[in-house]
């Protein structure tokens, strides 16, 4: 096979794996880290208006809204591992039609979710904590936000379908669009309509409309990826499917229950801890994003060369990984600890939250390392057929590596919290590596005993891993 036909078949099978990851990486999260500076920016416009208790809300309802993005996110690298194995297996046809099942899938769970979601919004703001005007303002928000849900699905299984086509810069447009639009949407609805925090809302959800109408331009009008499923396809697609989402969406889920232990627990100190933490919670993704964009930008590099079966290749691919994750870090805990009384300057926080800036800047900072590590072990549990570990590491990091060391850190008060929440991803992030590192090197024997170096681009029958023992594809 020729090098111009692997290239067609998939874009990561040939060239620097460094460099794949650098440009998926930083591709994804400038629009990620976009997209969240504006969220950070919206709760900047609240807190203007001068009221402590709007920007708890918005600290409370962005708890709870996150399970939706731990859904979307979830389903997206199901469908963006499948898609891509398929792809680096040259199984064009197929691809098409498992994108298109895969966001069949998606609607269906998150129309549930939110209907689901929108009945019961004032009993689970309540269950972390929030009370009164804050709790009233919360689900006034989310009323008007989650009818959007969906699409919120749809915008990240739209950019998840590019990555895994290896059309990076597309995938990072889908994400700016949106938060081109909220940039103007934001103060023009908030200040110049005086909506205030109705405003907010309702530019997040045009905002998203837009990322829906983008991403599926470049999925279908600009690559062709989507394809007409029968009903044997439908339903054969589903257990595969599911097989990685479910896990996935478990794991995902992990993230926002582990945070809503944390905001019940701030809670307790009352209104100004929680605005500190909604304060942190925007900070984390603006400083943080090319992290998150990482895991997902990672996974169809693993994903393609995979399906290829060069295996080599993908333990490459994540020592790269890693080697990104640790020099980025720590660059960014530095210009966050030397910059801390200028971010509480920008937010005017005060007493308390002033205080929980200033030791998440100084020292919870330093833990996204480990943190970081943890998405890269991810994108593999995921991409390699172990979903099932992903799932056991977040919720581990959730549940011992969140509970307990809040609980203690508690009696330091709302800065013990954030000391004890960063400290649980360093024992979960350093088992994560370690279990990722053995994963990877045993696939020459767990996935079906090739050798260590086996010939990068074989056939595609032959290299399908969708492909039984005697030669049919499955599915």
């Amino acid at each position: 096979m020729s090098a111009a036909t692997a290239v067609e078949r998939g874009k990561f099978l040939t060239g620097s794996t460094m460099r794949h990851v650098i440009v998926m990486t930083l591709t994804a999260s400038a629009g990620l880290v976009s997209v969240f500076f504006i969220d950070a920016l919206n709760l900047f416009y609240i807190s203007l208006l001068g009221q402590q208790a709007l920007a708890a809300a918005v600290g409370y309802a962005t708890t709870i809204l996150f399970f939706s993005f731990s859904i979307g996110i979830g389903m997206s690298i199901s469908a963006s591992a499948l898609v891509s194995r398929a792809i680096g297996a040259g199984e064009t046809e197929r691809s098409r039609k498992m994108a298109t099942t895969a966001l069949i899938y998606l609607a269906v769970a998150m129309v549930v979710f939110s209907t689901l979601l929108f009945f019961t919004r004032h009993a689970t703001l309540a269950m972390i904590g929030a009370q009164g005007e804050a709790l009233e303002m919360a689900a006034r928000f989310m009323a008007i936000v989650i009818p959007s849900i969906p699409l919120v699905g749809f915008g990240m299984c739209f950019g998840a379908l590019l990555r895994s086509k290896g059309d990076a810069k597309r995938a990072m447009y889908v994400t700016l669009s949106g938060a081109a639009a909220a940039m103007v949407l934001d103060p023009l609805l908030i200040f110049g309509f005086d909506m205030g925090l109705d405003g907010a809302a309702y530019a997040t959800v045009l905002s998203r409309l837009v990322i829906v109408a983008v991403g599926l331009h470049g999925v279908h009008k600009v690559h062709n990826m989507l394809g007409r499923p029968d009903a044997e396809d439908f339903i054969g697609h589903l257990r595969p499917f599911m097989g990685i989402a479910l896990p996935a969406l478990t794991t995902q889920m992990a993230t926002p229950v582990g945070n809503a232990y944390v905001t019940g627990a701030i809670a307790e100190f009352g209104d100004d801890a929680v605005a500190g933490w909604a304060i942190v919670g925007r900070l984390i993704p603006v400083a943080f994003g090319v992290i998150f964009a990482l895991s997902g930008a990672v996974g169809p590099i693993l994903g393609q060369n995979y399906g290829a079966k060069d295996y080599p290749r993908v333990l490459q691919s994540m020592k790269d990984a890693f080697v990104f994750t640790l020099v980025f870090c720590l660059s960014v805990w530095l210009l966050l600890a030397l910059g801390k009384d200028g971010i509480i300057w920008l937010f005017g926080a005060s007493g308390e939250a002033a205080d929980i800036i200033s030791i998440f800047c100084l020292w919870g900072a330093g833990t996204f390392v480990f943190a970081g590590a943890l998405f890269v072990a991810n994108a593999a549990f995921n991409n390699l057929g172990k979903p099932l570990l992903a799932t056991a590491y977040n919720w581990g990091r959730a549940t011992l590596g969140t509970i307990p060391f809040v609980y203690f850190g508690m009696a330091w008060g709302a800065e013990g919290v954030i000391i004890g929440w960063s400290l649980g991803a360093v024992v979960f992030g350093g088992l994560g590596v370690l279990s990722a590192y053995r994963l990877v090197k045993n696939l020459p024997e767990t996935d079906g005993g090739g050798p260590i170096d086996p010939p990068t681009h074989l056939p595609p029958s032959a290299n399908s891993p969708f492909t039984t023992a005697k030669g049919a594809t499955t599915g």
